[in-house]
């Protein structure tokens, strides 16, 4: 898989930027990418966790805490479970542990848990570091077409204990919401770089074509 080849050096750099050692359980990197390769995953898999890091890795520049946001992003969906309501604040306290096992500073793990958090979608990001992970997790709604066309289905797959019509009332529901943002991306880099096609997608998913 191309998405696995960025993994390890991410890895690395993120602690480095954070100024602290790898963990010295080195299971910890090992239960990530267990946990991204779980069955129920079709989206929130290993796939996008690579994309991720790899959209993250062109704009890394652009990081106030490059080492936090890549460690938000490696544990973002650490924890997935569909039916689940508490993925993303389970998967911020299991950054805490790591992070607290490693030495980090509380306002360091308060930054990382803030981010993880910012990735419910629930409202825009006003923290530069925070808008910035969450566009690169929505990322994948400005991409090519087959690859949005791919995603499209993975997330049927994840949710495909939702009868039909309730899953295309609510996916349109969410859709629309991106849709119906001033902007769907919060920083000028992925407003140029992903904005006009992703109201492309979003525009043909809405209206079933």
């Amino acid at each position: 898989m191309e998405e696995m080849s960025v993994l390890p050096t991410s890895w690395e750099t993120a602690w480095r930027d954070l100024g602290l050692l790898m963990p010295a359980d080195a299971s910890v990197y090992q239960r990530l990418l267990t946990a991204y390769a779980e069955p129920q995953r079709h989206y929130h898999s290993l796939q996008h966790l690579g994309e991720c890091l790899t959209h993250f890795l062109a704009v890394r520049h652009l990081a106030a805490h490059p080492g936090e946001v890549a460690l938000a992003l490696w544990f973002h969906d650490a924890v997935y479970d569909p039916k689940g309501k508490d993925n993303e604040a389970l998967s911020a306290r299991w950054a805490d542990e790591v992070l607290a096992q490693a030495g980090a500073t509380q306002p360091c793990r308060d930054r990382v848990q803030a981010l993880i958090m910012a990735t419910c979608h629930q409202a825009n990001p006003t923290e530069a570091d925070a808008q910035l992970l969450v566009d690169i997790d929505l990322a994948i709604l400005g991409s090519a077409p087959v690859r949005f066309d791919e995603y499209d289905r993975q997330v049927r797959q994840e949710y495909r204990w939702v009868p039909g019509f309730l899953y295309r009332r609510k996916r349109r529901e969410v859709l629309r919401s991106f849709l119906d943002r001033r902007h769907i991306y919060s920083t000028e880099r992925f407003r140029q770089s992903h904005e006009a096609q992703a109201r492309l997608n979003l525009a043909r998913a809405v209206s079933g074509r």
